[in-house]
């Protein structure tokens, strides 16, 4: 299978996996807009009205950091699990694996750009209207799609030999989503040293910044820490993708113990 035909068979089951899904629900395509505005919502009631935190833009401040986070982490969850999730496709096929993650990762992806565009319109609704850096969310978006696509296979890896490794998978997200900046701004850290050190081993840390110097601050990305992330994302990407690729037939023979 060469690039092209594998493109191609991943966008018709990732547009196929959508259809699907949507025809399935009642509300259909407008989950897609309403699960991300009810998970930040939630957030900023408890933030808000609970904790007695959140003045200003702290609506909007959260919505940048969580809208990032829950696309990194929805989609690291469901391609973690596409293979087990296609057994029965991998006994009649011979099927590159590295296309399963792939598939529920663009998947996740067309989902996300409809919580992208309604996250813009709700901030020009808000009076965030210098628009003239926005255009660096495109190379944000790239760098957390492939970072989410390799993560996404080095954890196929282990479900598929390990379904206890989910469990996993759960704590690590836990611990993103309390370290990652999406409650707090990770700027207020008065230790520059652990600043960077946070920043520097946590790619989605400064993904989230990123999203908000661009979108809330109008700033220009700080091409460092983007360097940083992109390393992460391509040697996590490389590395499933070798692993998918050299241990293929140990994880068919896994799937069928």
């Amino acid at each position: 299978m060469n690039i092209s035909q594998a493109v191609s068979l991943i966008h018709t089951q990732a547009t196929m996996k959508m259809k699907s899904q949507a025809n399935a629900l009642v509300l259909s395509y407008l989950w897609w807009v309403l699960e991300p505005l009810l998970f930040v919502a939630l957030f900023y009631f408890v933030f808000k009205y609970v904790l007695y935190r959140g003045d200003g833009d702290f609506f909007i401040f959260l919505m940048v950091g969580q809208i990032p986070f829950l696309w990194f982490s929805k989609a690291v969850n469901s391609g973690a699990n596409s293979i087990i999730q296609n057994k029965g496709l991998v006994l009649q096929r011979v099927i590159p694996k590295i296309i399963f993650p792939l598939v529920n990762c663009q998947e996740a992806f067309y989902k996300q750009l409809f919580a992208f565009s309604v996250l813009l319109l709700i901030m020009v609704f808000n009076g965030f209207v210098n628009v003239a850096n926005w255009w660096q969310i495109i190379p944000l978006i790239f760098l957390q799609y492939i970072l989410i696509a390799g993560v996404a296979s080095i954890f196929a890896v282990f479900v598929t030999f390990a379904s206890d490794f989910g469990v996993v998978i759960g704590m690590f997200m836990m611990g993103l989503m309390f370290t990652s900046g999406i409650f707090w701004d990770i700027n207020l850290i008065q230790d520059q040293a652990m600043k960077e050190l946070l920043l520097t081993l946590n790619p989605l840390a400064a993904l989230i910044d990123g999203y908000r110097q661009v979108l809330m601050y109008d700033n220009l990305l700080n091409v460092k820490y983007m360097m940083y992330v992109f390393s992460w994302a391509m040697i996590s990407f490389f590395i499933g993708a070798f692993c998918l690729q050299k241990y293929s037939n140990a994880l068919t023979r896994r799937l069928f113990a």
